[in-house]
């Protein structure tokens, strides 16, 4: 039986996805065929609220594209590979659930392009380097990491980052905003903190729908005018107005109870 390269396993309405490719969770055609699916599969999981990616071990999140593949693939796979992959993070920034990056491990290259297109960094303290260090292979990031790498620190400074090839550890990735909080964990100890972070989205106590429709209005939003994310805004709110978890919200706010969310 083939061991799968992408494990899926559900906590109490957090799914987690694993890259599982030892030594280091690279990522081929194959493994990017699996994420794929499991996103859709997550997607469609009205019992997923949270989905949580993250690496197989303690050593490794993603070190980016299998490097031996791609010196013995023709031009023609290297752009259907590439071209694929940004499908598939792009489905994983787009499904309305939030998604957290846990970075338990060294996250580069395209590891870091995986992470970017997560809503949430959350890194286990010491856990190892991180960065776009693509062109000293002669290429840049070609998963979307030219794109929302200066989306997230700005054009002067992500180009500085991806023409140097810096690698920086997880602490100076918070510093400069990539990561969103370290967790002062041990290896065996960060999955599940960070299991228990994301139940926060979780209902009864987080409405997990209206944090998904606003995580679609920001992503969509930055990459239209104004005008036009003004209207996305009006039109998600009125589905979440329609939606169960908005009248429980405003029912407990004047009743002055604590609501009781069903992420519906």
């Amino acid at each position: 039986m083939t061991t799968p390269l992408v494990n899926a396993s559900k906590h109490e309405g957090v799914m987690v996805l694993e890259l599982n490719a030892p030594p280091a969770n690279t990522y081929s055609y194959e493994m990017m065929r699996e994420l794929d699916a499991q996103v859709l599969s997550a997607r469609f999981d009205p019992a997923a609220h949270v989905i949580v990616l993250t690496g197989a071990g303690d050593k490794f999140f993603c070190a980016g594209a299998d490097i031996k593949m791609l010196e013995t693939a023709d031009p023609y796979f290297k752009y259907n590979f590439c071209l694929h992959a940004n499908e598939t993070l792009c489905r994983l920034e787009q499904t309305p659930k939030l998604v957290i990056a846990a970075i338990n491990g060294h996250c580069v290259g395209g590891g870091l392009e995986v992470a970017l297109a997560c809503d949430l960094r959350i890194a286990r303290a010491g856990a190892g380097k991180m960065g776009l260090p693509e062109v000293s292979l002669g290429v840049l990031p070609g998963t979307g990491g030219t794109q929302r790498l200066a989306r997230a620190l700005g054009r002067a400074k992500a180009i500085e980052l991806m023409a140097e090839g810096t690698t920086f550890s997880v602490e100076e990735a918070k510093a400069l905003g990539l990561v969103n909080s370290i967790l002062d964990s041990g290896p065996g100890e960060f999955r599940s903190k960070v299991i228990e972070f994301a139940r926060r989205f979780v209902p009864p106590a987080k409405a997990s729908r209206a944090v998904g429709f606003i995580k679609r209005a920001v992503t969509t939003g930055l990459e239209v005018g104004l005008e036009q994310g003004l209207a996305l805004e009006r039109e998600l709110q009125q589905r979440l107005f329609e939606g169960q978890d908005a009248k429980e919200g405003l029912a407990a706010y004047n009743s002055r109870r604590p609501p009781s969310f069903s992420g519906k």
